[in-house]
């Protein structure tokens, strides 16, 4: 099953005052995203606040995206946090059977933190040989604990011919390079989440951006996803822009990008939060947010206007 390179949203939950999951704003959300040009969509991930859905969430949330997400756009989907290997099993099977162009295994799941990878290779056939499905991802989730892939281990997933997609967030241009040369020539593609050293790594044949970021110009990610190499000194201009501009996700995230979308952007979603207490989004941060809004329109702009 391909997918298609380019940029995947990792997507955020709104809630509710209640902290339900409010349903029209996760439809606003995906019209936004289309409207800004996305090429898929990373479903019931951590930016999903997943850890902090149960079950019955994770699944309704994961199958509500993909039967309300326009076909021109792929879905994928996660929500792999359950303990047990028969539970990982069911609702795997349950999000693939959903409609999910490929289920994402997270990383940290296939082993104990310290466990070699031939011990997360044996949790990786058992998955494998129970769930029913063409295709699947894996993304390193840096909770509870992170497992970066080896190239090695890579491309024994890409081998196994039922892997499609990586989100990789080992922020390591050394790393990179050697996990795309380990996949050169299969199906499984490979999607940088560190906006620094994007442009480096679509060099060396990442096939996208899938990030936080996303949740605030998706559109600048896609330009430069689209024409690095046709415009490699604009793209420069860009990477150095999107670069500084990642800085904001180190604030409270994600009740900060609740707070883009839902007043600057006026999709009207909370920025409530289970994962974070949106009381943190004191003044100061949120004209901090205001500020990085006003300065991407600048850059938008400028560089468009340039452009044409």
């Amino acid at each position: 099953m391909k997918i298609n390179g380019g940029v995947w949203p990792v997507m955020i939950t709104p809630f509710k005052e209640d902290m339900s999951i409010d349903y029209d704003g996760v439809l606003k959300i995906i019209e936004w995203y289309d409207k800004m040009g996305v090429t898929g969509i990373f479903a019931v991930c951590q930016s999903s606040e997943m850890f902090e859905l149960d079950v019955k969430e994770r699944f309704e949330l994961a199958k509500f995206v993909i039967d309300n997400t326009p076909k021109h756009i792929q879905v994928v989907a996660s929500g792999h946090v359950a303990q047990s290997e028969e539970d990982q099993v069911k609702e795997a099977q349950a999000v693939i059977d959903a409609g999910a162009l490929a289920y994402v295994f997270i990383s940290n799941q296939f082993a104990p933190e310290g466990a070699s990878e031939d011990e997360a290779k044996r949790s990786v056939e058992y998955l494998l040989d129970h769930i029913d499905a063409e295709s699947f991802g894996v993304y390193e989730c840096p909770h509870p604990y992170k497992r970066v892939l080896s190239a090695d281990f890579l491309k024994w997933l890409a081998d196994t011919g039922k892997f499609s997609f990586l989100k990789d967030t080992c922020c390591d241009l050394e790393q990179l390079e050697a996990k795309c040369r380990a996949v050169k020539g299969t199906e499984l593609a490979i999607f940088n989440a560190n906006a620094a050293t994007l442009l480096d790594s679509l060099k060396m044949g990442v096939a996208g951006y899938s990030g936080v970021m996303a949740n605030f110009h998706p559109d600048l990610y896609r330009w430069l996803v689209d024409n690095y190499d046709r415009e490699p000194e604009k793209a420069e201009k860009v990477q150095a822009f999107l670069g500084a501009a990642s800085m904001i996700e180190c604030q409270v995230y994600p009740c900060n990008a609740k707070y883009y979308l839902g007043h600057l952007e006026g999709l009207d979603i909370t920025t409530r939060s289970r994962k974070q207490d949106d009381a943190l989004l004191t003044g100061s941060r949120l004209l901090e947010i205001e500020q990085f809004k006003a300065v991407t329109e600048m850059f938008r702009e400028n560089f468009f206007s340039k452009r044409n």
